[in-house]
């Protein structure tokens, strides 16, 4: 039973991959028709649970009522884009979001729900740590704004360069990363070698300082929640 379960979960997870907009697209009725027996085995799973569960219990428990729901709105999604369709009118399957459900609340999946939980409980305690980097990320994208923006640059592709703060923030939010490092100041390092300055105290500070600060309190939060068990004693 439980190979079987996980092995239609893996099923459904897989249908993104060959939906609309698909990766390697199916056609509507193949990946329909395998939607609804996942749908279908799900729901004989949940039905051979409830036989062998008292009926109070049952219905007390929030991973059952979450399947239960999950499994309507994926059917009535898949109906509701099936006539779309009919119709030529042009729709997304928003259904898929809930699919990841499957995989946490079935009764075989008690480590995945345990880590899940681990992770609902740690993200209050990083959010301070997070909007200071946040904070930290403005800040210097409104100094980079000041610094460049009237300045006329333009990147190697001829585009206006630091002129218009959301693009900053996220070409800084990408600088995090180094993944635009060194592309991202050689613009500003063309016009004076002075402005690495600006990019090096903000890797130093952002990359190196507040990364690593945040990696350890995700870690450390996160560790500290997983040995303890819901009811509150330790492993």
């Amino acid at each position: 039973m439980r190979t079987t379960t996980y092995f239609f979960i893996f099923l459904n997870l897989s249908l993104a991959l060959f939906e609309e907009p698909a990766v390697y697209p199916l056609p509507f009725l193949a990946t329909s028709v395998l939607e609804v027996l996942c749908l279908l085995v799900f729901l004989g799973r949940l039905t051979h649970f409830a036989k062998v569960t008292l009926h109070n219990v049952f219905w007390r428990d929030t991973k059952n009522i979450c399947i239960m729901v999950a499994i309507l709105l994926s059917l009535a999604d898949l109906a509701i884009y099936g006539v779309l369709r009919l119709y030529d009118v042009r729709s997304i399957r928003w259904s898929r979001i809930v699919r990841p459900i499957f995989l946490i609340n079935f009764a075989e999946s008690r480590q995945i729900r345990r880590a899940f939980r681990s992770i609902r409980n740690t993200l209050p305690e990083i959010t301070y740590v997070f909007l200071l980097f946040m904070f930290s990320l403005l800040m210097f994208s409104l100094m980079a704004l000041k610094l460049f923006g009237e300045r006329n640059l333009q990147t190697a592709e001829g585009l206006p360069y630091f002129r218009n703060y959301l693009e900053i923030v996220f070409d800084l939010y990408v600088l995090v990363t180094t993944a635009n490092s060194p592309d991202v100041m050689m613009p500003a390092f063309d016009f004076s070698s002075w402005y690495a300055l600006f990019f090096i105290a903000f890797v130093i500070v952002n990359t190196y300082i507040f990364m690593s600060l945040f990696l350890a309190v995700v870690y450390n939060n996160y560790k500290k929640h997983l040995k303890v068990k819901p009811g509150g004693a330790w492993n």
